[in-house]
């Protein structure tokens, strides 16, 4: 085996070391570069939020000033007083809801004729809206079965049904019925207001 070199002058891969070293330090230098700019860049943006951070800090400092000065001269009564101004205004309007004629209308087209209407009662009750409580004198209790009957067809009279029932002295029936009275079928019960005089 030879192991002497024949050619006039060794041929070294130089020009690929080279390429590749300054490929490398191209990279290099775009790499720094970027992170140069990204760095100034961040910390361009850290300043300019510290700085609105502050900004609110102070403004925040001055709204919660600003507002322990508000309470201070609020004053109470006038507080109640608009509550209860408040209230009555919407006591009004309630009672714009419901309507005697309505409701006496939907008793003639519904009473049998062997029954009689005695009383008549609203009361507004919270949770159910308006409760009515009708008491009325019957030959039976069949009567009053058709009467309840065709209320609740109307579909104003929900969870209709009677309270209390006795015979007076000259053997008619005395039935106490309750339902609760929605003035427009499909509205509901809860929204109605009070009577209207």
């Amino acid at each position: 085996m030879i192991r002497t070199n024949l050619s006039t002058r060794p041929f070294y891969n130089e020009r690929a070391v080279h390429t590749w070293l300054l490929l490398a330090a191209m990279i290099v230098a775009v790499a720094t570069v970027f992170n140069v700019t990204r760095i100034f860049r961040y910390s361009q943006s850290d300043t300019q939020l510290a700085g609105e951070a502050s900004r609110d800090e102070t403004r925040s400092g001055q709204l919660r000033q600003q507002a322990a000065q508000l309470r201070s001269t609020v004053d109470p009564k006038q507080i109640d007083f608009a509550r209860t101004e408040a209230r009555q205004a919407n006591e009004l309007i309630d009672r714009r809801t419901f309507s005697w004629t309505e409701l006496f209308n939907k008793f003639e087209t519904t009473m049998p004729d062997e029954v009689r209407i005695t009383s008549v009662r609203p009361l507004i009750d919270k949770q159910r809206g308006i409760v009515v409580t009708i008491t009325v004198v019957a030959r039976g209790f069949d009567d009053i079965k058709t009467f309840m009957e065709r209320l609740q067809a109307t579909g104003a009279f929900k969870a209709l049904g009677p309270v209390e029932e006795h015979y007076d002295e000259s053997g008619l029936l005395l039935s106490s019925l309750e339902a609760i009275y929605v003035p427009e079928a499909g509205r509901p019960a809860g929204h109605q207001g009070a009577t209207r005089r």
